[in-house]
């Protein structure tokens, strides 16, 4: 082998180099650390003494690794790049030039929205998003309709409309809100009703009195005052109103008005005067009043005879019968006695206005919501234009008698 303190250098070209101790000999100067050099002072850069070889050229000293054995060109990189730096620094006037992290480069909203709307569209594209991104626009449009619907139809009903602000369909137009109607007076012992007088003693068996004649006769003065602006009968209108002061007692969630009976009354008899009829002081129509035969003619009906001609006298098709036009069926149904005489008459206007009362409140209808109104109307008469002339008739009648006490 030779010399035993030489080894081979690993390159093609044979050549040895004397190790070097991993470390100082004992007693031996540590090496001293070089200062920091100032930018205005010139950067020497160290001579490397070549070492005696037998082919006479030069070769750098091999970087000693921690474990003692020779390091490669390679590993002498590390210690050339303080003095590049060192050397950019003196250049530089002896300032360090500060470098931008890549967490500290700032982006602008415009850019993070064009990158976000290119990722989005990318991820839509795929099968993935192609199936989440309809349902997400699904469960959009279905929070958006629960919160409307939480929010906008408990605001809706909360608050019952009057008939003022019914919303006819589409082939009733819509006409100017009715009025609100004057005030009836308090009256006692309607019909159904316990009188708050004449209650009988312990042990007595006589029942409460009522009044005795017409009770709508304890309306006179209001009618009268009423019926000067209105040009409604005062027989008449004290049948309308002592039907709504009975309803009010018996049926309070209905809340009908008594403009609504007397706009029928008028549609359907001008008030009792039909046919040249003449309303009586009891309230009886003279002569009866009856409609045409229901035959299927003139854009009537069709309905047959239905009570054998007792109370029409028309044994072949059912007729409308008195002021408010009931057809016999209809009147053995709701057929009413609110004069107290023991005889439900459909020729008697106060029967049957208390009568049509009734039929409109059936089934449980608030007359101040336009939905149950509208319904309660064309339920007496199927027809568009009947309906909106029921309502024409009230909105005039309410804004006539506005004033009136």
């Amino acid at each position: 082998m030779g010399d035993t303190r030489r080894v081979v250098d690993g390159e093609r070209r044979a050549t040895a180099r004397p190790l070097r101790p991993a470390a100082p000999p004992d007693g031996g100067t540590p090496a001293v650390p070089r200062p920091r050099r100032s930018g205005a002072e010139p950067v020497e850069k160290p001579q490397i003494k070549p070492d005696a070889e037998p082919a006479g050229k030069p070769q750098p000293e091999p970087a000693v690794k921690a474990d003692g054995e020779p390091g490669t060109g390679a590993d002498e990189q590390p210690d050339s790049a303080p003095e590049t730096k060192a050397e950019a620094a003196a250049e530089n006037g002896g300032r360090r030039r500060r470098m931008p992290f890549a967490h500290a480069v700032r982006t602008r909203p415009r850019q993070l929205t064009v990158g976000a709307a290119r990722a989005t569209r990318a991820w839509s594209r795929r099968p993935g998003g192609r199936t989440t991104l309809p349902a997400l626009f699904l469960l959009a449009l279905v929070a958006a309709a629960t919160t409307a619907g939480a929010v906008v139809v408990p605001a809706a009903v909360g608050r019952p409309e009057t008939v003022a602000e019914a919303t006819p369909s589409q082939s009733v137009p819509q006409t100017a809100a009715a009025p609100a109607t004057p005030p009836l007076p308090e009256l006692t012992g309607l019909p159904g009703t316990a009188a708050p007088t004449g209650t009988p003693l312990p042990g007595a068996t006589t029942a409460p009195v009522l009044p005795a004649g017409r009770p709508a006769d304890a309306l006179t003065g209001w009618a009268q005052r009423v019926g000067a602006v209105t040009g409604v009968p005062v027989v008449a209108l004290q049948a309308y109103a002592y039907a709504e002061l009975v309803l009010a007692q018996t049926n309070r969630g209905c809340q009908l008005s008594w403009t609504t009976l007397a706009a029928i009354g008028y549609v359907e008899s001008r008030h009792g005067a039909a046919n040249g009829a003449t309303l009586q002081a009891d309230g009886r129509a003279l002569p009866e009043i009856k409609g045409e035969p229901l035959d299927g003619q003139g854009g009537r009906s069709r309905i047959l005879d239905t009570d054998q001609g007792l109370l029409d006298g028309d044994r072949v098709h059912d007729r409308a019968l008195g002021p408010m036009q009931f057809i016999p069926t209809t009147w053995q149904e709701i057929g009413a006695d609110a004069d107290g005489d023991g005889v439900k008459n459909p020729h008697d206007i106060d029967d049957a206005a208390l009568a049509a009362g009734l039929y409109l409140c059936k089934g449980g209808r608030n007359m101040t919501i336009p939905g149950d109104w509208w319904g309660a109307i064309l339920s007496y008469n199927d027809v568009r234009r009947y309906a909106q002339a029921v309502f024409d008739k009230a909105d005039e009648y309410g804004r006539l008698s506005r004033n009136v006490r």
